[in-house]
């Protein structure tokens, strides 16, 4: 018996242990994140290489936004020049700001703008806040497409993408249902979007199953996407570029 409770005594220390561990590895994490955004709130660290070495005799086009936008990784397509402007954990608040400093120089023919849900997953901690929180997304995403015209850019206008709805153990405090609605809300509002110079890109027409969370072979984690998600999302995002090409 003695044995026994040894044992049951030495399993709960060692995932005592274990759980401390992981929940420092996770704070610790955070707390990076959040001083880093302190020491450069917007950004603007990002993107050193200077931009006349970007080959000017195809059209530009840049993946701009959130970790989404930058975990895009382009398609093999040698008729245009890809650049990437994503820094991840960002808000569409800080995409806005570092727009002058980021985007302005490349005179880009085409921005593809993925923005957001870093704004709306901060929902379930400011619950009050869900309705300013969406008019906020919805205006910065309103000013970042004027900006872009004001460059004569096409903006590709992305839905904010679906999550996987699998939420792991670490956010399952600061998570809540109303994260899925405000997305639906943010979706709606660009879905009817309509100015000239801007093509609606409906992400969860590719990614989402019947349930409307992004399919399983497309996961890499809650909030992104794996490689073949971004391969399905190429597919549609070429058709777009060739027909703007073709248009011109």
């Amino acid at each position: 018996m003695k044995i026994i409770i040894f044992w049951l005594l030495l399993i709960v220390i060692f995932g005592l242990l274990t759980t401390n561990v992981f929940l420092y590895r996770e704070l610790r994490k955070y707390y990076a994140l959040l001083y880093n955004s302190q020491l450069d709130p917007i950004g603007l660290s990002y993107f050193q290489e200077a931009t006349d070495q970007i080959a000017r005799d195809k059209p530009t086009v840049v993946f701009y936004g959130d970790s989404r936008a930058a975990q895009w990784v382009a398609p093999q397509a040698g008729e245009y020049s890809f650049i990437n402007r994503g820094i991840g954990n960002q808000t569409s608040a800080q995409v806005l700001l570092r727009f002058e400093e980021h985007i302005r120089p490349l005179q880009p023919d085409a921005i593809i703008l993925q923005v957001c849900v870093n704004d709306l997953k901060t929902i379930p901690l400011f619950p009050e806040s869900k309705d300013e929180i969406i008019a906020a997304c919805e205006n910065n995403i309103e000013t970042i497409i004027q900006k872009s015209r004001a460059l004569d850019s096409v903006v590709i206008l992305t839905t904010v993408f679906p999550t996987s709805g699998n939420v792991p153990l670490a956010r399952r405090l600061v998570w809540s249902d109303d994260v899925y609605e405000a997305i639906d809300r943010v979706n709606a509002f660009i879905l009817d979007y309509q100015a000239e110079g801007v093509i609606v890109f409906d992400s969860a027409g590719i990614l989402a199953n019947s349930a409307g969370n992004v399919k399983s072979e497309y996961v890499f984690d809650l909030l992104h996407l794996n490689s073949a998600g971004y391969n399905a999302l190429n597919s549609e995002l070429l058709t777009i570029l060739d027909n703007l090409t073709t248009a011109k």
